[in-house]
């Protein structure tokens, strides 16, 4: 099999997007504050893929992902990201929550640790999870891209009730 590493861009409402990928799964979607210099070449259907469903994600025609991803990290990781997938568009969750779900309700700070280093951001929603307070905390594109991210899937500033 190809482990070559493929590279694709995506001009999105909130930035560049850098989408990569094998010939068998996505492995990155980064976002960028300058536009790319290098053209992509050859990327497989995988990437084309991926790139489509972005798109289709920010004109508001697309809910979920149907991509294979191959996200690597470790196995307390892989579990809060999977958990990130339960997430319904629209709607977020608390840190406290995921660490809850995963059955390790001490775990928040690293449920946090853990949704930072999610190498696939929009696909698996990391932008979903915010405060047990409701405020919006860090995220790796800058507050301003999750404050977008959640508008743009009709969140509102109100409180929900738990999710899990």
């Amino acid at each position: 099999m190809n482990d070559t590493i493929y590279t694709a861009y995506l001009q999105s409402p909130i930035g560049w997007l850098k989408v990569t990928g094998t010939d068998a799964a996505i492995t990155g979607v980064y976002f960028m504050d300058d536009a790319p210099t290098d053209p992509p070449a050859n990327v497989p259907a995988v990437v084309l893929a991926c790139v489509a469903q972005l798109g289709e994600y920010f004109a508001g025609s697309r809910r979920e992902f149907d991509l294979p991803l191959d996200t690597g990290g470790t196995v307390f990781q892989r579990r809060v990201w999977q958990q990130l997938r339960s997430i319904p568009y629209g709607k977020t969750a608390s840190y406290l929550e995921i660490a809850q779900a995963i059955g390790n309700p001490q775990a928040v700070r690293a449920v946090g640790a853990a949704n930072g280093s999610n190498p696939v951001s929009v696909i698996l929603p990391c932008h979903r999870v915010i405060g047990s307070n409701g405020t919006l905390t860090g995220y790796g594109g800058g507050l301003w891209r999750k404050e977008w991210l959640l508008k743009h899937e009709g969140w509102s500033r109100h409180p929900q009730l738990s999710l899990f």
